[in-house]
């Protein structure tokens, strides 16, 4: 596919995974004032403009201003495996002021930017948002209100459906049941398509619940009678407490690397699918779909032979094959630089997303190049792997 380019394609593209640069006041626009001092504030620390949050410096962006910010897919021949990187400030290159990139922050100025990517239409997602459930696990209270702010903040800026091209995410925590279906009847007032959830274990005044736990089923009632798309896109996962075991830190911070951090075998969005599969969610509720998001693929393989070992030992625990319900309930978005051909042959072509991550750094700089990694996939597997997944995804299941 070598001399190939995104205009000999006969077709536009479906992102799922589309990102914009949150505005400073995204969740202190409408922040209940009496909870303003236990969830997001910006304060001046040695004259630089921070983030408390939970009264806590909050470093998973090390930049949370997003001014300057990085050029889009500047790390790609890094998460390539291609260059070797001491320090990872200096792999960023040169920053561009965020008034240069107007599409990072105005829905108008997107969808002109998608018509020049050759781009359909997009799944939209935080870019901090993702951190803030685990920074704020301890206040739940606090946690509740910033992302009812938060909410208010992606309908007035960019929708939940906007002109049918661009879909952003509502963020739903789980913490409580009755937040959780308040925030999800707002966005559904308002078209949303999706909804975004943290790939974890819920922090619960009772309590760790899996995801899957009865206790949550008045929730997932009102999902699968939507027909909305459920996400898990990948965050602050509060995993990092594992890590305390190894002697190391269990702060997030995103490019922050450590070796053994890489290297230790955790996954917090396959323990999350093994949970809602083997909790009987799909069983309950057969019309919720699932996708993970930026979470990559390697970890399907894995799962499913942990799958297939505990079905041979325990059918009885067990409706159905739990690889049988993945492939009917889950679909995937893998980095570029997975074994995309191996993920066809676990889930099937038509559970895999193209996503992107445009604009973030580790992303790609142009996103239809997606589809040059589909070596060895057929014209209509590409097309139904860059299109045709995702916008199924958008239209309510029934």
């Amino acid at each position: 596919m070598g001399g190939t380019s995104v205009g000999d394609l006969n077709f536009k593209g479906f992102d799922c995974d589309h990102h914009y640069y949150e505005a400073e006041d995204a969740f202190t626009r409408h922040m209940d004032p009496l909870m303003a001092q236990r969830a997001m504030q910006w304060v001046s620390v040695n004259g630089r403009k921070r983030l408390m949050v939970g009264g806590q410096i909050n470093r998973f962006i090390p930049n949370p201003t997003f001014d300057p910010i990085a050029k889009p897919g500047c790390l790609d021949d890094y998460f390539r495996g291609k260059v070797s990187v001491s320090d990872m400030r200096d792999a960023f290159g040169e920053l561009e002021p965020i008034s240069t990139r107007p599409a990072y922050r105005d829905k108008d100025a997107k969808i002109a930017l998608l018509d020049e990517q050759g781009l359909e239409g997009c799944f939209l997602f935080p870019t901090l948002g993702v951190g803030m459930e685990s920074a704020l696990e301890g206040d739940l209270p606090a946690m509740q209100a910033a992302f009812t702010a938060f909410n208010r903040w992606v309908a007035e800026d960019w929708g939940f459906n906007y002109q049918n091209r661009l879909f952003g995410a509502a963020y739903i925590t789980l913490s409580d049941v009755n937040h959780a279906i308040s925030e999800l009847e707002f966005a559904l007032d308002k078209d949303v398509r999706l909804i975004n959830l943290r790939a974890s274990a819920v922090t619960t005044n009772d309590g760790q619940r899996s995801p899957a736990d009865t206790y949550f089923d008045d929730f997932w009632e009102r999902v699968n009678s939507s027909g909305i798309t459920v996400a898990f896109h990948a965050g602050d996962a509060a995993y990092n407490f594992l890590f305390s075991h190894w002697g190391l830190s269990t702060e997030f911070e995103a490019f922050r690397y450590d070796p053994l951090k890489r290297l230790l075998n955790y996954s917090n969005i396959a323990d999350t699918v093994a949970a809602l599969i083997s909790g009987g969610l799909f069983n309950r509720f057969p019309n919720i779909r699932v996708c993970t998001i930026e979470n990559g693929s390697d970890w399907v393989s894995g799962l499913f032979r942990r799958f297939t070992k505990a079905y041979k030992q325990a059918e009885h625990a067990f409706v159905e094959d739990p690889i049988k319900t993945f492939q009917r309930h889950i679909w995937v978005a893998p980095y570029y630089e997975d074994d995309l051909s191996e993920l066809r042959e676990l889930v099937g072509v038509d559970h895999i997303l193209f996503g992107s991550d445009y604009p973030h750094a580790e992303g790609l700089a142009v996103p239809m190049d997606f589809w040059q990694d589909l070596n060895g996939f057929s014209t209509p597997e590409i097309e139904q792997v860059m299109r045709t997944n995702g916008k199924l995804l958008i239209t309510p299941s029934r």
